[in-house]
């Protein structure tokens, strides 16, 4: 059995990594995976603590797979997006998306 602490150091590594590449990079593509990897990060905290708290139980899991589905529904639109960005601006850059403003 993995303790749930490595769990726990997993989640904070992939959440953290998430974060990084979502401020640093400028490409949306780049900054829709890092976000994707935050939500998975949220996806195993669900599972350990579930494991933790209520380990008789599947709570944890029911918000897990709700919490999938969320993702997978917030990709489809984030990628409809970008293709519609880079179709006007031929550019998947963030600084091209600040033209939309005006």
């Amino acid at each position: 059995m993995v303790p749930v602490e490595c769990y726990f150091v997993l989640s904070a590594l992939l959440f953290f990594i998430g974060v990084f590449g979502f401020i640093t990079r400028r490409n949306l593509v780049a900054m829709l995976i890092s976000v994707e990897l935050i939500l998975n990060a949220v996806d195993i905290n669900f599972a350990a603590f579930n494991r933790l708290l209520f380990p008789g139980s599947m709570e944890g899991m029911f918000m897990t797979l709700f919490s999938i589905g969320v993702s997978a529904a917030e990709s489809a639109v984030a990628i409809a997006i970008i293709i519609n960005v880079y179709r006007n601006f031929k550019s998947d850059g963030v600084d091209s998306i600040k033209n939309m403003k005006w």
